[in-house]
């Protein structure tokens, strides 16, 4: 509105030289929309690689090279009422930011909508989770991050499923891709209440078998957490603690168009841009897509694939 808010200082005609920070499938106000975007550059508790911080303004850039229409899902993303508030305003205190996660995430869920998180580092999902106790969780994850607390900090990014074990409860939590637990969270005797899909597990099964168990142990909503370096880094090199023999991108897909159309709540986090080739922002962005699209497509748009 320029200066003091006045509409007479606002200068439209120059509109189209100056390219946006949202989403570019983002069109929708508020009010209209169904999915909710918004970014929290939190990575104040990063204990390897900080980066993470810059991932929502990377994801955004990356998504404006993917495709608005998806013939798999049948779904032109800016027909879908998509809004982006663009970045949360954080401090360095990451108690602080999960309490403002929390606050932005319960206004959106009570209005009716989806939010739809890009991170940033893995405590912020914590605050999410505060808004919804009666659902179960499904975590793609390289790590078991179950500590009681780490680096004195008990909103590491290395606590958050031991934080929503305690919001959940047992039997609620479901983990794939696990491959670095720690001796402590092992001993943990609240560890087993936790269901952990190892990567070796996924590869060994199919990630089918690990969805079907999965489906049959879940009533009622979820809330989908996709943390990137559950992601092998051949696919997702960006992030902040890689870890070797990940899942598949496909796996997650897979994942994410089973479970979709049941989300309360998605969120992408620990990409982090600086070790990037590019790859792990669009693959963020995609899944992003992927999540939309698994929740508005059409019952005939994934025979678009198997045409003769």
């Amino acid at each position: 509105m320029g200066d003091h808010g006045k509409e007479e200082d606002n200068v439209p005609e120059l509109s189209y030289l100056f390219k946006s920070t949202k989403l570019p499938d983002a069109h929708s106000s508020y009010a209209e929309a169904r999915y909710v975007i918004f970014g929290v550059p939190f990575d104040g508790t990063s204990s390897f690689r900080r980066g993470s911080r810059l991932g929502p303004e990377s994801v955004r850039y990356a998504y404006d090279n993917l495709e608005s229409f998806d013939p798999y899902y049948g779904v032109n993303f800016p027909d879908v009422p998509i809004t982006d508030l663009g970045n949360l305003e954080v401090g360095e205190d990451a108690a602080e930011v999960v309490d403002s996660v929390q606050l932005a995430t319960s206004k959106i869920i009570l209005d009716g909508k989806v939010p739809i998180m890009i991170g940033g580092e893995h405590s912020i999902t914590t605050g999410a989770i505060r808004n919804l106790r009666d659902v179960s969780m499904i975590i793609i994850d390289a790590h078991s991050d179950f500590r009681e607390s780490y680096m004195g900090n008990d909103h590491n990014h290395a606590c958050v499923t031991r934080r929503s074990l305690e919001i959940l409860g047992e039997g609620r939590i479901f983990s794939i891709g696990t491959r670095s637990v720690s001796k402590e969270e092992y001993e943990s005797p609240e560890f087993h209440k936790v269901r952990f899909f190892s990567a070796s597990m996924v590869r060994e099964r199919g990630i089918s078998s690990v969805i079907r168990e999965i489906r049959n142990s879940i009533h009622g909503k979820v809330y989908i957490s996709i943390d990137m370096d559950g992601i092998d880094p051949a696919y997702a090199p960006g992030v902040g603690t890689p870890e070797p023999y990940g899942l598949s991108d496909t796996d997650v897909k897979a994942v994410i168009n089973t479970f979709a159309r049941d989300a309360v709540g998605f969120d992408v986090l620990e990409f982090t841009p600086l070790y990037d080739n590019g790859n792990t922002s669009m693959l963020a962005a995609k899944l992003i897509q992927d999540f939309i699209g698994s929740r508005e497509s059409r019952s005939y748009s994934a025979d678009f694939w198997n045409q003769k």
